[in-house]
């Protein structure tokens, strides 16, 4: 089962560019894109910092969508966007293909957020009045995966799936199962969200979840570093798109990677903390690898959740040391190579499972690992892992996981081979 399901496809729209080689190159380069946000500076949240997609008040480059984009909530422009060049890196064209047998399966934390905060905005300062008539279909957590299969033209399952941070993997799990269910022949999967509005920052802010490294924001975001204090909030879209293999070969179409394998669990143990010890996201990686039919030792390389927080990267670099028989000294980092793209991209909420995966894709095909901006120095928590930073690392990588946990205790891991 290891080579059923084949990634034909990548989109992409991050902080970090619109469009998969701008986000690469960027990546590639551990270029930090927070910066001190007008629009959350304007609105008086007690974070300021953002990672977002274009500088307020410009749009991402959306050429090739259809128009209406003004009845759009930015996520779904986001997810329209990147659908489109996804479709057209696996040489997918609309319209020449069966609809019934193409799904539709999208992730998102929010949904449209960013229209439900304005137009409740509008509603107390000027009355019921002042509403716009696509309010509800602009912010409805379905409506982005709904858009979408419009947009395509697609009759087969439309599906939108919330598992907070790790709703875009869990939208690629989703898809891969309807694929070896034989309900579908391709599925575009992945994961969107715009929650860099007053109130997510507010909220965020709140839990102690935010770094405020504000006199500093290009280093404020710090994956598995001793001094990290928080994420950066950010905003996008990625989109994998998937295939039976044997549909590929029968249109000649190249696979970039496989999904080989695939785990979801859950911690049942707090609202927003992960399990101590990792024993959910340890699980999730035994299911990834059991479906992959490989073992740890065979683990080439982890693109982490690594969210610059302090119980979350402890906990992550305790899971991999005790997976692949690390130490907890640092001095000599054996094992998978680690990368998070956190220090450069923010956390992008629940399109962060899919952006990753489509990183992680990417690493496998390219033999390139990006560096993990913003880390100088592990603490006795993070340290003893092979983390990547300072520079990308060519490496050749065969078999690949990517991790995503999500507030409620999700846990997901998508394993991706090499062709």
């Amino acid at each position: 089962m290891s080579d059923d399901i084949a990634v034909t496809g990548i989109g992409l729209v991050t902080p970090g560019g619109t469009g998969t080689e701008a986000t690469w190159e960027t990546v590639c380069a551990g270029r930090a894109t927070a910066r001190v946000d007008p629009v959350l500076t304007e609105a008086g949240a007690p974070v300021r910092l953002a990672c977002r997609v274009a500088p307020p008040g410009e749009k991402p480059d959306e050429e090739g969508v259809r128009g209406r984009l003004w009845r759009f909530d930015p996520a779904t422009r986001f997810l329209l966007t990147a659908a489109r060049e996804a479709l057209a890196s696996a040489g997918l064209e609309p319209g020449r293909w069966d609809p019934g047998r193409v799904a539709v399966v999208v992730g998102t934390a929010a949904g449209g957020v960013t229209t439900l905060e304005t137009q409740h905005r509008k509603l107390l300062a000027s009355g019921p009045r002042a509403l716009s008539p696509m309010t509800l279909p602009a912010f409805l957590p379905n409506m982005a995966a709904g858009q979408l299969a419009l947009e395509l033209g697609a009759t087969g399952p439309a599906l939108q799936t919330s598992t907070a941070c790790a709703s875009g993997a869990t939208a690629i799990i989703t898809a891969a199962l309807l694929l070896r269910a034989g309900v579908c022949d391709v599925a575009v999967a992945g994961g969107t969200d715009a929650m860099v509005t007053p109130l997510c920052a507010s909220a965020f802010a709140k839990l102690g979840a935010l770094s405020r490294r504000e006199d500093g924001p290009g280093g404020a975001s710090r994956p598995f570093d001793r001094d990290r204090d928080g994420f950066v909030l950010g905003e996008g879209c990625g989109v994998l798109v998937l295939e039976r293999t044997a549909h590929a070969a029968a249109r000649t179409a190249r696979p970039l990677a496989f999904l080989a394998g695939s785990g979801a669990t859950g911690d049942a143990h707090h609202a927003t903390a992960p399990h101590p010890g990792g024993a959910g996201l340890r699980a999730a990686t035994a299911l990834a690898l059991a479906g992959a039919g490989r073992t740890p030792g065979e683990v080439d390389h982890i693109n982490a959740h690594g969210t610059s927080t302090a119980l979350n990267d402890a906990v992550e670099a305790t899971a991999i040391r005790e997976l692949y028989g690390r130490g907890g000294d640092g001095t000599s980092p054996e094992g998978p190579s680690v990368t998070s793209a956190k220090g450069v991209l923010g956390h992008t909420m629940g399109a962060a499972g899919a952006i990753e995966a489509a990183l992680t894709v990417l690493t496998v095909v390219r033999g390139t690992v990006p560096p993990t901006a913003g880390f100088m120095a592990p603490d006795a928590a993070t340290a003893g892992i092979d983390l990547v930073h300072g520079a990308a690392r060519p490496q050749r990588v065969r078999l690949a996981l990517s991790h995503s946990l999500g507030f409620g205790g999700h846990n997901t891991v998508l394993a991706f081979t090499a062709v």
